[in-house]
């Protein structure tokens, strides 16, 4: 097989990861002229097509996914042993990709990266605010942060939250108007504000616990969307019923703007947590992220 340089490989894997040229070219700090180039002359020298190009998207061909799978573990490892280097610096240093929701991004990952990053003005963190379950390693991230429950196969979790609940509330003018649901199937004739999940399309479905039962409650009503904060700006305007965690909810319901409805069906449940490949080799900004994020409250 004629060989290539390290350059093109690289090239090649930025841009079956990204789906992009143009996202490609810009992570390599290249022009999108250049990275077609590049790639052509690696094609040329396999004897075989690695991407398909159309005018919207860049896809792997059979023999490119075959090449991705092969070579994106070795190149995390020789860039991850190449960070691990840094420890050698007086000060730790390096980029933390992470990938997260919006909720665990503002709720959990916030708070605690301000009050590290000042003291470590070489450390650099990128968040993904990103709602879908992300394959971390496919799309070259760190580290993802999930509920306890969402965590894939084969990765190391660390807690970083405590356990959570849901909280089913309305807004005082939409209870003026119906009842409150007093069991969860009530909520069938109730005008809900569904959440639309990223991963696979579906709408989410409400869940409820209380002692030994369990029960899965899909609602209907006029809105459906798939970002939080219109979920809540919705039920503060009294279109519907919403099943929010119980931190979001809390602030407003303090002020009378909200009132929660089925709160003894909320049971607590795994909050969120840190997980990452097995593995990775961590440099010292990874083990900062690590002491700072970690968990060791008692749950909620």
């Amino acid at each position: 097989m004629p060989r290539g340089s390290l350059d093109d490989l690289l090239a090649f894997l930025a841009v079956a990861r990204e789906r992009s040229f143009t996202r490609a070219a810009a992570k390599l700090g290249v022009s999108q002229s250049a990275l077609s180039h590049t790639i052509r002359g690696l094609e040329t020298r396999l004897g075989l097509r690695l991407l398909t190009r159309t005018t919207r998207s860049v896809s792997p061909t059979e023999a490119g996914e075959r090449l991705l799978q092969n070579l994106g573990p070795h190149i995390d490892e020789i860039e991850a042993g190449l960070e691990a280097l840094v420890e050698l610096r007086d000060k730790p240093a390096g980029t933390i990709r992470i990938n997260a929701g919006d909720h665990p991004a503002q709720t959990v990952l916030w708070p605690a990266l301000k009050k590290i990053l000042p003291a470590y003005p070489e450390i650099k963190i990128e968040i993904a605010v990103d709602n879908a379950l992300t394959d971390i390693v496919a799309q070259g991230y760190d580290a993802g942060v999930r509920l306890g429950e969402q965590v894939a196969p084969g990765m190391i979790a660390m807690r970083i939250g405590p356990d959570m609940r849901m909280a089913v509330v309305g807004a005082p003018s939409y209870f003026a108007k119906r009842p409150p649901p007093k069991t969860p199937q009530d909520l069938t004739t109730h005008n809900c504000i569904n959440l639309r999940l990223p991963t696979h399309g579906s709408l989410y479905v409400w869940e409820f616990e209380k002692g030994n039962r369990e029960l899965n409650v899909r609602v209907a009503g006029q809105l459906i969307f798939n970002d939080s904060t219109l979920r809540l700006n919705a039920t503060l305007a009294g279109f519907g019923l919403a099943y929010l965690p119980e931190d979001v909810a809390q602030p407003y319901l303090a002020l009378g703007r909200l009132k929660r409805v089925l709160e003894d069906w909320c049971a607590p449940f795994p909050g969120y947590h840190l997980y990452y490949p097995s593995r990775r080799q961590h440099s010292r900004a990874f083990a900062i992220l690590l002491e700072a994020l970690r968990y060791s409250g008692k749950s909620a």
